[in-house]
């Protein structure tokens, strides 16, 4: 895994100082969080540039939900939801993701201007995904699944979650090798929320360091997830909140994936999260730093006109992004069964 503070990079997309954020963009009508908002193209669109404003580093999008039950959308209505919001926001510079377990979409998507796929199922759902991901160079998400969220394989049954997650992933990225994509174009994903309990997901994220053992960079996707809901509720017995108020749960668990050395965490409501991996890159300089007399805690440079002990950065609050005039370019290239589930 090629370092990048830590925590790996990837072929095929920018580089960050800090854990990367990705915001999320569902163009589906059930998703659990947010169906419905964004389904519209000139609405998706709008919001996918809308998260790059509030500090988003690429954009996911998305046009099924994978939620427990969820009805699978035929081919050409996912084509139809996703193809013109990836082509619209790649024309707007930004760094699009494709979150699809179809081959056909992954291509199209690929070639209206997507830079990364994130398959839920690690192509295992379309025998074709690996080769026309490999064929293509893209970077690609294996993330760890025991198949679609339904009947019994909502929850899922683990004598040691950690362990078996790690070797699942092992075997799965084996594979993604075999198919012809190169390994610095690959990221792992723990699968948080599919078919795991509360208490796997808590388990996975207090070990993290597992999952990096595995050598590639780590995608942690925890974002207003059923068990977040949980840990929030007043007593076990006691409803969740609603997914939308999970947001400040979801940027504590971004800023501890963070500080584990998680390369992205995939999140709804950015701003929040782009301020807590910001944090935490700050907090590791300090420690690379050793906090020595004169240095600036929040970039890691070395100060000259400060004397020892001296505040060196303002207290206000800087954004987190510079909003870009559209058509500008953007970065260089270089579940219980409640009706929740992964997007």
């Amino acid at each position: 895994m090629s370092k990048q503070s830590g925590r790996g990079r990837v072929a095929g997309l920018p580089e960050w100082d800090r854990c990367a954020v990705m915001g999320v963009v569902n163009v589906t009508p059930d998703s659990f969080s947010d169906g419905g908002r964004w389904f519209d193209t000139t609405a998706a669109v709008k919001h996918g540039l809308a998260l790059v404003s509030e500090g988003a580093d690429l954009v996911d999008v998305g046009g099924e939900s994978t939620r427990p039950g969820a009805t699978r959308v035929d081919e050409a209505e996912e084509l139809r939801r996703v193809i013109p919001v990836v082509r619209d926001l790649a024309s707007e510079g930004v760094t699009v993701s494709v979150d699809t377990m179809r081959a056909s979409v992954a291509e199209q998507a690929l070639a209206a201007g997507a830079a990364l796929v994130n398959d839920v199922s690690g192509g295992l759902a379309d025998p074709a995904m690996i080769p026309v991901v490999a064929a293509s160079g893209a970077p690609f998400v294996v993330m760890h699944w025991r198949g679609f969220l339904e009947g019994g394989n909502v929850k899922g049954v683990y004598a040691d979650v950690v362990a078996e997650v790690v070797d699942e992933l092992h075997a799965r990225v084996d594979a993604v090798l075999a198919g012809g994509i190169a390994p610095d174009r690959i990221v792992v994903d723990p699968g948080l929320g599919f078919s795991k309990d509360a208490e796997h997901d808590l388990v996975l994220l207090a070990h993290l360091d597992r999952l990096l053992t595995l050598g590639h960079p780590l995608l942690v996707a925890a974002s207003r997830k059923r068990f977040l809901g949980r840990v929030l509720a007043a007593d076990p017995q006691a409803a969740p909140p609603p997914a939308r108020e999970r947001d400040a749960a979801t940027a504590a668990v971004s800023a501890l994936a963070a500080h584990a050395g998680a390369w992205a965490v995939r999140v709804h409501e950015v701003r929040a999260t782009a301020d807590a991996v910001r944090v935490a890159r700050a907090v590791e300089g300090a420690r690379e730093s050793g906090n020595a007399p004169g240095t600036d805690l929040a970039s890691g440079a070395r100060t000259t006109e400060n004397a020892p002990g001296a505040i060196t950065t303002s207290g206000a609050h800087a954004p987190t992004h510079t909003p870009r005039t559209p058509g500008t370019p953007g970065p260089s290239t270089p579940h219980p069964t409640s009706p929740e589930g992964a997007q």
